[in-house]
């Protein structure tokens, strides 16, 4: 029998063009000689769907929309997620659901079982748990169905339920035998994870001696970015059938495994991955939300330049327009290279110097300031300025305005509220400053479009007369290092020291974590890339004073 792998990238709450694509491709499988279809976790609304679930007009037309496309189908088995109502109390009003779709009705139904609630996951707001599941016989084959956290006990220590132990318990009761294992995603991408989901599938496969097939959702929501990368192993854990990443792809895999298709050789080295997952992200968010075209600032600098480059990719150049903002203190360098990137990019360019608003501002608030000192303050109007103007240009032209600091700055509050966090997507947010180098030798692997001048240049918001990073912050690779620590592996600040770190080092970046958490309440959203990025996974109030 042959089995179509199909991920898609769905938009939410679009319940018309997603059940068109279920349609679309589930005949194109059906064509294709498949008696099997199956596609993602929630498929039919587009995952997470989050407070929408709490709106009974959305499950109503959720509800409309899966008998409308249960009777669309062709006549094969079509394997699809969705949530169903729950009219039981006491409990949840909702089950996330996988259900098996023949001739124009559901022939059986699947639960999911484990819910996450850790980093971006919330389900417990939503959905009951579903009761233990039962096996699906299918064409002569007998199927172990699971939903995406089902198996992730592997990874994640907090459940006391193993969904697909049950499964095989009962196949053993009934003396039958297990001869597929499927799991119906929609699990997020970030750094690592491709290797943390094939450890889990090879241990199943080897645990269970049991063919394995894995599909996943594709596509960029809000910060989440889905990688797909669905495919089909062996009992011994062997990937013999693969979809592309980042990409709406169908693959066919026979039943018993002996064939399917390798539509990507294998996975991609990580930092090839971030490219992709934020090239995707990028596109998707722009062009879910109505937009067609983009604004951001170029300064020079190697932010500003790696996210022009990802927006000329993700949306074509003509689509893109950079802008360079020179204040007093800007270097003629500067300028000459953001004019050469937005020529080797291809992208629009314009010019808007801000020296005489900026002598405007000070002029305005001298009267107040009398015979105070320049600080920090007037490094700030600098960048108002700037984030005034581009949100103009984003007003007048409808551009979707990117801002482009990375991860390390916005962890310290190397960045200014209203300047240039002012935006509608921060694309490279979550991506540490090493990382930003890393991505620019990416871009350039087949010819140089940053400019070599650009990556060489050491970093600097010229702000003020000869500044650079590194006079206010530690070097880019021990704060790098020191804030992996802290935000993604969750180690506290004594923990950080006994690994080699200076003390006043760690206490001063932890200091500045804690002390700007005011500032990302108000950032824009951010493209997740990382294990704990900024933002909808990382829950912390502003008013604290833990230092540890």
């Amino acid at each position: 029998m042959k089995i179509a792998l199909i991920q898609l990238n769905p938009v939410i709450g679009s319940f018309a063009d997603n059940c068109r694509k279920i349609i679309d491709y589930a005949e194109q499988a059906a064509e294709r000689g498949c008696s099997l279809a199956i596609f993602p976790e929630m498929v039919v609304s587009g995952y997470p769907p989050l407070d929408l679930l709490e709106r009974s007009s959305f499950v109503a037309d959720h509800e409309q929309a899966v008998r409308e496309l249960v009777c669309a189908l062709p006549p094969i088995g079509v394997l699809f997620g969705c949530f169903e109502p729950r009219p039981e109390r006491p409990g949840k009003p909702l089950y996330n659901s996988v259900v098996l779709a023949k001739n124009g009705v559901i022939v059986q139904r699947f639960r999911k079982q484990l819910l996450p609630t850790y980093d971006v996951f919330d389900e417990t707001r939503y959905f009951e748990p579903g009761p233990p599941g039962e096996l699906l016989t299918f064409e002569g084959l007998t199927i172990s169905v699971t939903v995406c956290e089902d198996i992730w006990h592997y990874a994640v220590d907090d459940y006391r339920v193993q969904p697909l132990a049950r499964l095989f318990e009962r196949a053993a009761a009934e003396h039958r035998s297990v001869d597929l294992i499927v799991n119906v995603s929609a699990s997020p991408y970030h750094r690592g994870k491709e290797s943390i989901r094939q450890a889990i599938f090879k241990r199943l496969c080897h645990q269970y001696r049991t063919p394995f097939l894995y599909v996943n959702q594709v596509g960029g929501q809000d910060s989440l970015l889905f990688d797909g990368g669905s495919l089909a192993c062996d009992r011994d854990g062997a990937v013999v059938a693969r979809a592309k990443s980042f990409a709406e792809d169908l693959v066919v895999v026979d039943s018993d495994l002996s064939r399917g298709e390798v539509h990507q050789p294998g996975p991609v080295s990580e930092v090839a991955a971030v490219h992709d997952a934020l090239v995707m992200g990028l596109r998707d968010y722009v062009r879910k939300c109505g937009f067609s075209q983009v604004v951001l600032g170029l300064s020079g600098g190697i932010d500003s330049a790696l996210t022009a480059a990802l927006a000329v990719e993700a949306l074509g150049a003509r689509q893109v327009l950079g802008v360079a903002l020179p204040s007093p203190y800007s270097a003629d360098d500067s300028l000459r290279d953001a004019a050469e990137l937005a020529r080797r990019c291809g992208c629009r360019f314009e010019v808007l110097p801000i020296s005489d608003l900026f002598d405007d501002y000070r002029a305005a608030l001298a009267p107040l300031f009398g015979d105070l000192p320049e600080d920090v303050t007037e490094q700030n109007i600098q960048a108002r300025i700037r984030g005034n103007l581009l949100m103009a240009l984003s007003n007048k032209f409808n551009h979707l305005l990117l801002t482009t600091g990375n991860k390390s700055e916005m962890a310290v509050g190397y960045c200014t509220l209203y300047g240039d966090m002012s935006g509608g997507l921060a694309v490279i947010a979550d991506v540490p400053k090493q990382l930003v180098y890393d991505l620019a030798g990416y871009i350039n692997r087949d010819r140089e479009i940053i400019p070599e001048s650009i990556i060489s240049r050491p970093p600097t918001a010229e702000l003020r007369p000869d500044q650079l990073d590194q006079d206010d912050l530690p070097p880019y690779a021990i704060l790098d290092a020191i804030l992996e620590l802290y935000l993604e592996q969750g180690y506290g600040r004594t923990e950080i020291i006994e690994r080699g770190y200076e003390v006043a080092v760690v206490d001063d970046i932890v200091r500045r974590i804690r002390l700007n958490e005011y500032k990302r309440k108000q950032a824009p959203i951010g493209l997740k890339v990382t294990s704990k990025a900024f933002g909808f996974g990382r829950r912390l109030p502003n008013v604290q004073n833990y230092r540890g």
